[in-house]
């Protein structure tokens, strides 16, 4: 075996490790959904009423746990490759599916219908 392949096992081997280790959990997934729904929600107070987004803020920092453990949590489904997570999630009729890789989530499918969608039925 030459240097050079040996040199790319051990740099295939140590990314794979740490691609391991930071493998996302649901308990992340969670956290990046409540991330993406205070973003839609910084969104959406840019087009109401002051006084109106205050009340909606003041709701959704109430009772967003409660909104990720009734409506998203029970919903969501987590393909574990070792490497990466695929999580998918139907909610409100909407399927959401997100790959997580190194304590990142990339958005692949629904995730903005689902947002918007939770946002009408909750607010």
């Amino acid at each position: 075996m030459s240097l050079l392949r040996l040199i790319l096992l051990v740099v295939v081997l140590a990314v794979s490790v740490v691609l391991a280790q930071t493998n996302p959990t649901t308990d992340h997934y969670l956290i990046f959904v409540q991330a993406e729904l205070a973003k839609a929600m910084d969104r959406m107070d840019q087009s109401t009423p002051d006084r109106e987004g205050a009340v909606v803020r003041s709701i959704f920092r109430r009772h967003s746990q409660e909104l990720l453990d009734s409506m998203v949590r029970p919903h969501t489904i987590r393909h574990n490759w070792g490497l990466f997570s695929r999580f998918e999630t139907t909610v409100l009729g909407t399927r959401v599916v997100v790959i997580g890789i190194g304590h990142h989530f990339i958005p692949v499918e629904g995730v903005d219908e689902a947002i918007l969608a939770l946002g009408r039925r909750v607010f």
